[in-house]
């Protein structure tokens, strides 16, 4: 439909009604070359879509650095960018639409809220790290990164406004003679050799962003452009006020050499270790203690950008603009006790080089142990577990549920109406177990919530927090008929009566770092050592206690009724992967097999297979793998296009893999070659919560409060609750927690702390 022009004579009577066949509905920002405009989809998705003002529609050079813009945001488009749904570079009004998510630029933040504090620091540079790595790997280079060109939205931040990008070869110019850019974050190269610049020039920007996020100034500053671009090119950077932890990264960054400044993928390594270690467990049984997370935000559905020096967030216009200057295996089944090193092909496994391996892997894998059991991420905020009975001497007892006596409704507890939790929300962390929620948040150690109607039965403070301001829970277990749960700082386990929350035992486990896994009714303690201890749940008795061949430090993962756990250790060089399937109970060795490359355990099948995803050196996934120890058969089934996944979950003999850019896909572990991927579905999702399969469908939560359900047979999305609690959140959000599903209910949590449940029946009507 071409567009029609508004009637009027003021600013906006040259706007168009329609973009193509989108409605225009309001102004989101304008800048000196377009205006973002919101609009919808036929299926109801927000968009942003940026429509170029009519005067450069007749100019050629524009024409073809538009065409630039929408080539480049459809290479990078999804995990770090705005996806783009559509475009006419073409049309009488050029037009581009991305999807749509709110969220102040780091601009308008830093304007409003002041510099960030420096754990939020680590996450907004280990997230525009990665966005800047995945734009790089595509052969573009950005050009104009800067704090309005970078969106913080729930889920991280976003790279918006590829205006002036170009591929590394590429030849065109965007003005005789001149050059656009912002001069504060431009790097020396494209004031001295603008046809030169590489993927090092944006770097650089983004050690200026840092500087800004970190100060609310810019390295180098002065009112004449001019002045700024003689700073950059021969003056040090002023980085007065800059967390000492990231000051070494920021001066490497801000080199004048773009041959002395590091990769993106260095300084993502950099940033993962001041940010602490990764957990060993990537999926399977629960680890109990609170575990340290790689900071994130490279799931990143977000803005067009700002049209030159515009904002196209939907909360205003940006202040900074462009300016023109001149150019200055082999498996072997093993009865009962551990078996001999000979029965395994490979050699044994070294476990020092694993840790290293699992912490090249994203963060997102990391929260995938237990999906149904284990909430990672940020800290919690349920203000209601204050009012909780914390006494100790008894509780309340859990009353006759409503549910007995009339139809049961979805509920939501949380934040009270027009009230918000504050800046520090952040999204609680569940489990079920014998008919009841345990949840636990920042302050309180475990609370049971009725799931019938969200009230807060119980509440257990903490005695202990993390030091760390950026925590990370995972939610108590129901384990052996208890409660059990792990103080914040990961010192100590306690379990505790379901009833009266009282505490029925505990156990110091300082010494296991972090290494204490849930496994059915028992819980596995591995020590420095290589010693494995498992512990009856109920009783706090130990049951065996003895290393794993082959394992020098496992990572364990379980899942059906948890008589069966696997430790897992991936050789240094990920060539293969040892096995073994440990009873939990009396702690024989079921099986062990050495499978080849870097594999980790997405589920059990029908039959006692286990069902895992395998991954390359980048850590993509790039196959599904179904290996059934009865036979000693491997089945490899490789994805038509390898992915970054965030996520993966099994029903029956699929595996569905979810990846960073919001893709989905269903591959069935029984078929060959094409046909055993059965659909992919583009859920543009980005920084999703893990996956959770149950009665057909698969739920998962998006960062800003919605849930999301997809028939698991057809590929469909099925259902979606509205967005909520983003606006009481102004951090970045590690990882969404899972929801829980159980008894035909689906429990999900919110970035304000608002628990909410559906009825996982009928999930058209959410």
């Amino acid at each position: 439909m071409p567009p029609v022009r508004r009637a009027g004579t003021g600013p906006e009577a040259e706007d168009p009604e329609y973009a193509g066949q989108y409605r225009l509905e309001a102004r989101l920002g304008s800048g000196g070359m377009g205006v973002v405009h919101l609009a919808r989809s036929a299926s109801g998705r927000r968009l942003a879509v940026k429509v170029v003002h009519a005067e450069f529609a007749e100019d050629p050079e524009f024409r073809a650095r538009f065409r630039q813009e929408v080539a480049a945001a459809r290479q990078v488009s999804g995990a770090f960018t705005a996806p783009v749904v559509d475009a006419d570079p073409e049309g009488a009004r050029p037009w581009m639409a991305t999807l749509y998510i709110p969220g102040p630029t780091l601009a308008e933040h830093v304007k409003r809220s002041g510099p960030l504090a420096p754990d939020e620091m680590v996450r907004l540079a280990a997230g525009l790290a990665e966005a800047l790595r995945d734009i790089h790997r595509v052969g573009v280079v950005h050009r104009d990164l800067k704090p309005s060109n970078v969106l913080l939205a729930a889920d991280g931040p976003k790279v918006i406004d590829f205006g002036i990008s170009r591929p590394a070869d590429s030849e065109l110019r965007t003005e005789t003679g001149k050059l656009i850019g912002t001069p504060p974050f431009m790097a020396p190269e494209q004031f001295q050799r603008p046809r030169a610049v590489g993927p090092a020039a944006d770097v650089f920007a983004l050690g200026s962003v840092l500087v800004h996020a970190a100060t609310g100034r810019g390295p180098f500053e002065s009112d004449s452009p001019y002045i700024v671009a003689y700073q950059v090119v021969h003056d040090e950077a002023d980085l007065a006020g800059v967390p000492d932890e990231l000051l070494p990264l920021i001066q490497r960054c801000l080199a004048k050499n773009p041959d002395d400044r590091p990769t993106p993928d260095a300084l993502m390594t950099v940033l993962r270790a001041l940010h602490g270690p990764q957990p060993p467990a990537l999926r399977g049984p629960v680890p109990l203690v609170p575990q340290q997370r790689t900071p994130d935000a490279h799931s990143l559905p977000g803005l067009p950008g700002g049209c030159e020096g515009g904002d196209a967030t939907g909360t205003g216009t940006g202040t900074d603009t462009d300016t023109h200057v001149k150019p200055v295996a082999v498996a072997e089944p093993v009865p009962n006790e551990s078996v001999p090193r000979e029965s395994v092909a490979d050699a044994p496994v070294p476990d020092a080089p694993v840790a290293r391996r699992r912490g090249m892997r994203r963060w997102a894998p990391a929260g995938l142990a237990a999906v149904v059991l284990l909430g990672a991420g940020s800290v919690v905020a349920l203000r209601q577990f204050d009012g909780g009975d914390s006494s100790g001497n008894g509780g309340r007892q859990p009353r006759i549920s409503a549910a007995t006596t009339e139809a049961w409704r979805p509920w939501t507890t949380g934040p009270a109406a027009g009230k918000t939790a504050g800046s520090g929300a952040r999204p609680m962390f569940c489990s079920y177990g014998a008919g009841a929620l345990y949840c636990a948040r920042r302050g309180v150690e475990a609370a049971r919530v009725d799931p019938d109607d969200g009230r807060v039965v119980w509440s257990r403070p903490s005695e202990a927090e993390r030091p760390s301001a950026d925590e990370a829970f995972s939610a108590p277990v129901f384990s052996g008929g208890l409660v059990q749960s792990v103080s914040p700082d990961g010192k100590r386990l306690t379990a505790l009566d379901p009833t009266t929350h009282r505490v029925r035992w505990s156990r110091d486990v300082s010494g296991y770092d972090g290494r204490v896994y849930s496994s059915g009714d028992t819980v596995l303690l591995t020590a420095p050592d290589g010693t494995v201890t498992a512990v009856n749940g109920t009783t706090n008795e130990e049951r065996w206690s003895h290393p794993l061949p082959g394992h020098a430090r496992p990572s364990f993962f379980s899942y059906g009724d948890g008589r069966t756990a696997y430790a897992v250790t991936t050789a240094g060089d990920g060539s293969h992967t040892l096995i073994t399937a440990v009873d939990t109970e009396r702690g024989t060795t079921r099986w062990r097999a050495s499978l080849s490359g870097n594999l980790v355990p997405a589920g059990s099948g029908p039959g006692g297979a286990l069902l895992l995803t395998a991954t390359d050196l980048e850590t993509r996934t790039t196959a599904v793998v179904r290996y059934d120890p009865r036979r000693h058969a491997e089945r490899r089934v490789a994805l038509t296009a390898a992915v970054d996944a965030t996520s993966a979950v099994t029903s029956g003999d699929r595996v569905y893999v979810l990846s960073t850019d919001g893709g989905l896909v269903a591959v069935d572990t029984r078929r060959a070659g094409a046909k055993a991927q059965l659909w992919r579905l583009e859920t543009s999702v980005a920084n999703a919560s893990p996956l959770v399969a149950a009665d057909g469908r698969l739920y998962f939560s998006a960062a800003d409060g919605r849930l999301l359900a997809v028939d698991a047979e057809r590929g469909r999305m099925v259902g979606e609750t509205r967005s909520r609690g983003v606006g009481a959140f102004h951090g970045f959000l590690a990882l969404m927690p899972a929801p829980v599903a159980a008894d035909g209910k689906v429990f999900a949590t919110a970035p304000d702390g608002t628990l909410f449940a559906v009825d996982g029946r009928n999930p058209a009507d959410w």
